[in-house]
């Protein structure tokens, strides 16, 4: 009787997966018929596509949680091979943010790697800088998430779907807003998918990842499809939004489509010297988040590791700059770690947890385990304050600039099952101090201070001093170290005025890009 029980349970488990893959197969095959049929979309082996894409990027915002700065807006042309798993785009990207500038390049990308011909970023590679013309090969996560994008995107997808019935099931309803979806879930072999579609048209409305975000936590990252025409026989989403958390941070325009084009020679192919030794797409733990949105501002570091150009640098690690004084560098964002008596204050915590926890690590093992008390961030840009939970986690206080804190607190309390480097408990509890004017604390021989500064780059902007070390710390406003330029920027200005409002007098700054440099010639310079 137990094994009739048994046999009956699975039977019954194998007719449900069985009834939501059968669901889901009929959706898709409505939504397939609405874009053509399936005879129209298996003849396409080629096509092309021209549009205009424009983007805004929420967590460089000029106040924590405002309204996202607008990146730039830029014109592609691309060419797809369908059985070869290969495409091309032609990029002209005129970024607005964080300075304005063109870049025009081109990516490759094949089923096994993926090339850059250009300057893409203003966060060049090693091999970047090497190559004349400037090149580069795409690192393991640039390649999974361009691999990733390209079939969410992909007009095929759907036709994907039918020719996999095992990786598809139906959900049932996705609520979004007011309006539900019929959902199916597609486990492709890169991501899963959740297709989401139309009651009415019964095409595509939205097709959703859940992804990770460094300041957000667990977010839903959607692709939404509108504006559909009927473009060389194939029927197209003209207009494709993506939003994260159902914020816009992507609007694409699609200008024209053709299918079964001629495709010169060569034109999909990553040359010899970048496909050797190039990396194949990451498999595991992708900052999907990261690599996207790092692009979409023209600031990207094509590595494998976000931190570091793992090859052009050892690695993270702690420089010191004094007796109790270090500084976190060996990648693009730095730290700045001063002893106390019985504790450590830390300045800024950048790009991820992952970050963190290595610093976190150095710490213990350079000053005797003390704790860090408090973590100093002196703005809540996603690259200077992605790392926050693993300090959180360590019972360390916040100190940031006046009317950031609620900011925070929703930062704290968003889950965070998804982080791939820290283990999710609740930070609710984390204690937040606003800086209106100065903030200090003292252990009877060395004092900390951090300072308000207006600047255009960032509200509730904080920098650091040490008195006794006449040591001050700053992030983005100046990146210590290049050489000044013969005029300054508004962004230094602003610091050189900061300082002499608040009224202290530091000889050298510790960056939060760059390194160490002397403050006077920088004083000099705006005329203080």
């Amino acid at each position: 009787m137990r094994r009739l029980g048994l046999l009956f349970t699975v039977f019954l488990v194998v007719a449900s997966c069985a009834t939501t893959q059968q669901r889901g197969q009929a959706l898709v095959g409505l939504a397939i018929d609405g874009m053509g049929g399936v005879q129209s979309l298996a003849g396409v082996k080629n096509y092309a596509v021209k549009g205009t894409v424009r983007q805004w990027e929420p967590e460089q915002s000029l106040v924590p949680g405002g309204e996202p700065r607008f990146a730039g807006e830029s014109s592609f042309t691309s060419a797809t091979d369908v059985a070869a798993g290969a495409t091309r785009i032609d990029w002209t990207r005129n970024f607005a943010y964080p300075a304005p500038r063109t870049f025009t390049f081109t990516e490759i990308v094949t089923a096994e790697a993926g090339y850059v011909a250009g300057i893409d970023s203003n966060g060049r590679n090693k091999q970047s800088q090497e190559s004349n013309p400037p090149a580069h090969s795409m690192s393991g996560v640039r390649v999974a998430t361009f691999q990733r994008e390209a079939r969410r995107s992909s007009p095929l997808l759907l036709l994907d779907m039918q020719r996999q019935p095992d990786r598809i099931n139906q959900l049932g309803d996705t609520v979004v807003g007011s309006t539900s979806y019929p959902t199916v879930e597609y486990r492709a072999p890169e991501a899963l998918y959740l297709v989401m579609f139309d009651r009415v048209t019964t095409l595509p409305a939205r097709i959703r990842t859940l992804d990770y975000d460094n300041m957000w936590g667990d977010i839903t990252y959607d692709l939404v499809l509108s504006d559909w025409q009927v473009l060389d026989g194939v029927r197209v989403a003209t207009t494709q939004r993506h939003e994260l958390n159902g914020r816009l941070v992507q609007e694409t325009k699609i200008a024209d489509f053709k299918k079964n084009i001629t495709i010169g020679a060569g034109q999909l192919v990553v040359p010899d010297a970048y496909r050797a030794g190039a990396a194949r797409a990451a498999t595991a733990d992708v900052p999907y988040q990261w690599v996207l949105r790092r692009q979409a501002i023209g600031v990207y570091l094509d590595s494998e590791n976000p931190s570091y150009d793992t090859k052009a640098a050892t690695g993270l690690r702690l420089n010191d700059l004094g007796p109790g004084l270090s500084h976190a560098i060996g990648g693009t964002h730095h730290s700045l770690v001063v002893e106390m008596k019985d504790y450590v204050v830390v300045f800024d915590a950048p790009i991820s947890d992952r970050q963190s926890n290595l610093v976190l690590s150095a710490i213990r093992a350079k000053y005797l385990r003390k704790p860090v008390k408090y973590l100093v961030l002196t703005h809540h840009h996603m690259d200077h304050a992605g790392g926050l939970r693993a300090y959180a986690a360590e019972g360390a206080t916040l100190v940031v600039g006046r009317g950031a804190a609620a900011h925070y607190r929703r930062v704290l309390a968003a889950p965070y099952s998804r982080n791939p480097d820290l283990t999710e408990k609740s930070l609710t509890g984390t204690q937040i101090v606003e800086v209106a004017d100065k903030w200090s604390v003292s252990d009877g021989t060395r004092e900390v201070q951090a300072y308000l500064v207006e600047n255009p780059h960032s509200d509730a902007f904080l920098i650091g001093y040490v008195p006794s070390a006449r040591l001050g710390y700053v992030t983005d406003i100046w990146s210590p170290g290049p050489p000044l330029p013969a005029q300054l920027t508004p962004l230094q200005v602003a610091l050189v005025t900061g300082v002499k409002k608040v009224g202290i007098t530091p000889e050298k700054f510790a960056g939060g890009h760059g390194g160490v440099a002397d403050y006077a010639p920088l004083a000099e310079r705006a005329g203080n």
